[in-house]
């Protein structure tokens, strides 16, 4: 009972809050009536307007330098970084009250048009017509305002990306003195043994210190557990995984355990790389020039181990062929030639931060790039002509090869490898090192791009054969194209790009295109492409629920059920199509002056194919042939298999397709054997000798024809004498068939019958005879004598 009583309370209690709370609401709205009541007939103005007194002064800072035309590059990238900055708050307003212009707009032509000059309008509606466009004015200003800033601060933009790109363009055609001069050389090594000396005094100083102050005992033991540990990963772990990788690599059935050593092998790699770059750091003995050749030592590391590696790969040991398939000397030479290229090119790292810390001069920096430039162009010159070299005569179907882009690629390879020593020769330094180093990199990129494609293939193809799946093969293609498209990025930033300027590509793909008025996004697109194919889903399974479930249940003939799925298909393909772009938003208003000018020329141009798809549809409607008809149609005589959009496919007795445009079907003299039913007539002529007896012939004809089980009794079977002929009396049987598709079989078994029961009623069957008779035979005789 207490209980009962208690819950009774907490009802009334709930019941009372509620009460409350409902009142407090009501006064509420009652006191803020007339607010609300001007709230919603006040335009709405978004409150979040940019800064423009703040914008202004940095479009004239910005068009100041760029008038000025001194900035470094430095300032430079700074002015764009604060130029992007305000490009995103007014990409972010472009779109200001776009709901409510919207409205305002359809409330405006729904008030039709103004009445011409000199024409009265009802007062009400003009009051209301120049409210609608106060607001609407109103409600514009905004978005003009932020449009124009967009197009002032994204014109800015490229100015300020032009400029960095003719700065860079100007450093990359600096030419300093040909460093082939001797006058230069001592000048060069005399920067070279400075910078080494200083490289070395600084890390001694460095060590002495710390040994001085007993630091160096204390970080010797975290640095030399990081030594064992890059030992051990780099050097016997390594050796240890390429080992088991050619193992399992011999085995065809294993190329994929192959695959998982070598990524093992490249990954204790650099694990040991990060170890040693540890290593180094715990001993903490650097000094200022020091420290940066010690920064560059990871970047100089990787590219040794990854170029290694791709030669491994790419080039390996006997008995594999490598996804190039070459010979085993082909492979040994390019094997040698592309690990020497990653060591020359690594070690190149840090001894060119050696030199630029050293405030050496251009000249000098000329003469020392030199040595380098010409054996890196020798290097990739002698891989570029084995590149070019044809593979091997037993080569295993499931190598990967592509003939032409290596002989492209080492093409590329052999002009690099002259051009850039050429240009460092005649003082161009910089431009040989923009040359010959980022190809060098490019080779590494794309090599890891084919190997990752030949690892796909090969998963893939496991998985295939698993499956007894061999046929599908876009998927390889598809993962390879993304591969691709990957590494674009990264060849573009190696080649020059900055990453400004790959996010300025990405800006202006989101920003889309514009088609008239309307501005079409990789969203919009993206939009369109799901919606429609939702809706061409959708489609396809209302399809076949009709034609397996629904109209089987119906009276329609299989024709009908033809037409209904059909025309059921163009409609609800037609409405995704329109559905997906209302929802991407794209306005195709702006492009109806140019349907209309282009529909003239698509009149004449397509029209024998709008009258194959206009004929498609009257097949459709009013079904003269549906499929499964056998009809005879220009000469040709079939089964009508497919009704498509511009042509009806039709299957001859030869088991061949005849495709015939629907306008012939429509417009021509076609025979459907089988429109409506399946009954048609059985025409068997049968010639008799003159002598016979016809009423017996007669008799046993209509035996024959009244027996076969597909002729039918209503109407009977009809026996005519029809005529009498050359050699014969001339006879045919002419009966209604149950299926008309059966007349060739009908025919022939009552052939089979006529001349069994002819041979055992003794009535000849005749073929045509002639006598010849000569006249006056003694002429003949005489002139032969």
């Amino acid at each position: 009972m207490l209980g009962k009583q208690i819950a009774f309370f907490k009802w009334m209690l709930a019941l009372c809050l509620f009460s409350f709370s409902f009142g407090a609401a009501f006064a509420q709205e009652v006191t803020l009536e007339d607010e609300t009541v001007a709230l919603i007939t006040a335009p709405v103005i978004e409150s979040d307007a940019p800064d423009y007194e703040s914008w202004n002064a940095t479009a004239e800072r910005a068009e100041a330098i760029m008038l000025r035309d001194v900035a470094s590059r430095f300032t430079l990238t700074r002015l764009r970084v604060d130029l992007v900055k305000w490009r995103n708050v007014f990409s972010g307003q472009l779109d200001k009250n776009e709901r409510r212009l919207t409205t305002l707009s359809q409330q405006i032509t729904a008030l039709g048009e103004a009445p011409a000059d000199g024409a009265e309008e009802v007062p009400s509606i003009a009051l209301r017509r120049a409210e609608l466009a106060a607001q609407f004015e109103e409600l514009s200003a905004p978005r003009q305002l932020v449009n124009e800033a967009h197009a002032r601060v994204d014109g800015l933009i490229r100015e300020t990306d032009r400029m960095m790109r003719a700065r860079q363009t100007s450093d990359l055609l600096v030419r300093s003195e040909s460093p082939l001069n001797p006058t230069l050389w001592s000048g060069a090594i005399t920067d070279l043994v400075t910078s080494f000396r200083d490289l070395g005094a600084e890390v001694v100083v460095a060590a002495r210190a710390d040994a001085a102050s007993g630091a160096l005992i204390r970080k010797l033991p975290a640095a030399l557990i990081y030594f064992g540990l890059a030992y051990f990963l780099i050097l016997r772990a390594r050796k240890w995984l390429t080992s088991q990788r050619f193992a399992a690599g011999a085995i065809a059935e294993n190329s994929l355990a192959a695959f998982g050593f070598s990524i093992g092998q490249l990954s204790a790699s650099l694990i040991g790389l990060v170890a040693l770059t540890f290593a180094i750091a715990a001993l903490d003995l650097q000094g200022v020039r020091s420290s940066s050749v010690v920064s560059s030592l990871p970047s100089a590391g990787a590219i040794i181990i990854i170029g290694t590696w791709l030669a491994a790969q790419f080039f390996p040991i006997a008995p594999l062929f490598g996804p190039l398939g070459y010979a085993e000397d082909t492979r040994q030479k390019a094997r040698r030639a592309s690990v020497a290229l990653a060591w020359v090119t690594g070690l190149w790292q840090p001894l060119a931060v050696l030199f630029e810390s050293g405030g050496s001069s251009h000249a000098n920096n000329a003469v020392l790039t030199l040595p380098v430039i010409i054996v890196l162009g020798v290097l990739l010159f002698r891989l570029g002509r084995l590149l070019q070299s044809p593979p091997a005569d037993d080569l295993p179907d499931e190598v990967f090869q592509q003939g032409r882009i290596r002989l492209i690629t080492g093409q590329l390879c052999t002009f690099v490898a002259i051009a850039a020593p050429v240009l460092a020769a005649i003082g161009y330094a910089a431009a040989a090192e923009a040359l010959i180093l980022p190809m060098i990199m490019s080779l590494a990129v794309l090599g890891i791009v084919v190997y990752l494609q030949t690892m796909v293939n090969d998963i893939y193809g496991i998985w295939a054969r698993a499956r007894d799946r061999k046929s599908e093969t876009l998927v390889p293609v598809l993962i390879g194209i993304g591969l691709l498209a990957v590494a674009i990025p990264l060849l573009a930033l190696i080649w020059g790009a900055s990453g400004s300027d790959l996010l300025e590509v990405w800006t202006r793909f989101r920003e889309g295109f514009s088609i008239g008025e309307t501005r079409l996004s990789p969203t919009d697109f993206m939009t369109f492409v799901l919606v429609f194919v939702v809706g061409y889903i959708l489609t396809r399974l209302i399809q076949n629920t009709l034609k397996s479930s629904v109209l089987p249940r119906t009276r329609l003939d299989l024709g009908g059920q033809n037409a209904v799925v059909a025309g059921f298909g163009y409609v609800g393909i037609g409405l995704a199509a329109i559905i997906a772009v209302t929802s991407a938003g794209i306005d195709l208003s702006s492009l109806a002056i140019v349907a209309g000018a282009l529909s003239v020329g698509i009149g004449f141009g397509l029209q024998n194919i709008v009258s194959n798809f206009v004929s498609g549809i009257i097949l459709l409607i009013e079904r003269p042939v549906s499929e499964g008809d056998w009809i005879e149609v220009g000469g040709q005589m079939g089964y009508v298999r497919d009704i498509s959009v511009r042509s009806t496919r039709i299957e001859t007795f030869d088991r061949t397709d005849v495709i015939i445009p629907n306008a012939d079907l429509v417009s021509g003299q076609v025979t459907n054997w089988t429109r409506g039913n399946l009954v048609g007539r059985v025409i068997v002529p049968i010639g008799v000798a003159y002598g016979s007896d016809v009423d017996k012939v007669t008799q046993i004809l209509r035996e024959i024809a009244e027996q076969h089980p597909m002729v039918l009794m209503t109407p009977p079977p009809s026996i005519n004498f029809s005529t009498f002929g050359a050699s014969s009396l001339d006879f045919e049987i002419r009966a209604i068939l149950r299926d008309v598709n059966y007349v060739l079989s009908t025919k022939s078994e009552m052939n089979y019958a006529i001349a069994k029961r002819f041979a055992e009623e003794g009535i000849e069957i005749p073929f045509p005879q002639q006598d010849l008779w000569l006249r006056n035979p003694e002429t003949l005789l005489t002139t032969k004598t």
